[in-house]
């Protein structure tokens, strides 16, 4: 009897003592894969621009493997559907145009502007088929015209009319994204497509798109670089580590048009003559967010407010790194 009781005791035991070391092992991965989460930067990109230079040369990995930072990269079709993955937290830092950040500051995102390119006015443009009798951007007069609804391209759409003396409201906007933009401007479902490279030198390359008009003169399109402000409070030098990285790539890429050429092809998936022309149109030299180019960003979003494209007024000053006034 003593000795059954012994088994019984001793079982009782292993299974205690077994249970508590699955609780603790529990607790342990719990620990490291809160702690591998904390050390991994999520990086939204777009298949153009420098970022997507970056992430193909592997540079920024071996940087922030220094600090024992990983990063894992995101991609997303267009700029207002990056920031809304910054503002759910899925992202932590990503690259848009103008108006992505203004849409998103509107509809309460915590972002910050961190850095810019300088203008790229060539590179997004207003287009047309090719056998499209329509010769101006005043003929877009009740026309369809296809963009993706907050993007970089908005702003181009809205001076453009506002120049050609068309009311905003008298063209018919037709919100998709690039992929859907292209087919339905192949099929002839609308008569015009705002859009920006590669889109861009793609329609033209391989569809033979007419450019109406592109940004020259009328808008800078200027490319931003934001961050979460949550995880730019916590994590400074990663972010600073970023911004380095980006200028070091800016200096050479400058210098070696056709290695960025050589580069980016595989990553956008586009023959050479293509990528070439989008290159030829990219903006070198990544500087920090200033008082001068948040004032142009503010009249972007009292524009927009002005046409009811975003639902209240916004400061830009509020999503801007202390000391930038």
């Amino acid at each position: 009897m003593q000795r059954t009781f012994s088994r019984r005791a001793l079982s009782k035991i292993l299974s205690l003592v077994t249970l508590t070391a699955a609780f603790a092992a529990t607790a342990v991965l719990g620990s490291t894969s809160a702690w591998a989460q904390n050390a991994t930067v999520r990086i939204g990109f777009q298949k153009y621009g420098t970022l997507t230079v970056l992430k193909a040369k592997g540079d920024l990995e071996k940087r922030l493997a220094q600090i024992n930072v990983d990063v894992k990269w995101v991609e997303f079709p267009a700029g207002p559907q990056l920031l809304e993955g910054l503002n759910v937290g899925s992202i932590d830092f990503g690259t848009v145009g103008e108006a992505p950040p203004i849409f998103a500051q509107a509809a309460g995102a915590d972002l910050v502007y961190v850095a810019n390119q300088p203008p790229a006015p060539e590179a997004e443009a207003i287009v047309v088929p090719k056998g499209s009798p329509i010769k101006s951007v005043a003929e877009l007069k009740g026309k369809k015209v296809a963009l993706n609804k907050g993007s970089n391209v908005h702003y181009l759409l809205v001076k453009a009319l506002e120049k050609a003396g068309v009311k905003y409201s008298d063209i018919q906007t037709v919100y998709l994204p690039p992929a859907d933009a292209r087919a339905a401007f192949e099929r002839g479902s609308v008569d015009a497509w705002v859009i920006w490279d590669p889109f861009l030198a793609a329609a033209e390359k391989q569809i033979g798109a007419r450019v109406l008009a592109n940004g020259k003169g009328l808008v800078a399109n200027t490319q931003f670089y934001l961050v979460s402000r949550p995880y730019g409070e916590k994590n400074p030098q990663v972010v600073k580590a970023i911004i380095n990285e980006l200028e070091k790539l800016d200096v050479w890429a400058a210098k070696n048009p056709s290695a960025v050429a050589d580069v980016l092809g595989p990553q956008i998936g586009l023959d050479r003559p293509i990528t070439e022309l989008a290159v030829s149109r990219f903006a070198y030299g990544i500087q920090p967010i200033n008082a001068k180019t948040a004032a142009e960003q503010q009249k972007i979003a009292d524009a927009f407010q002005a046409l009811n494209l975003i639902p209240k007024p916004i400061r830009i000053a509020d999503a801007l790194p202390a000391g930038v006034k």
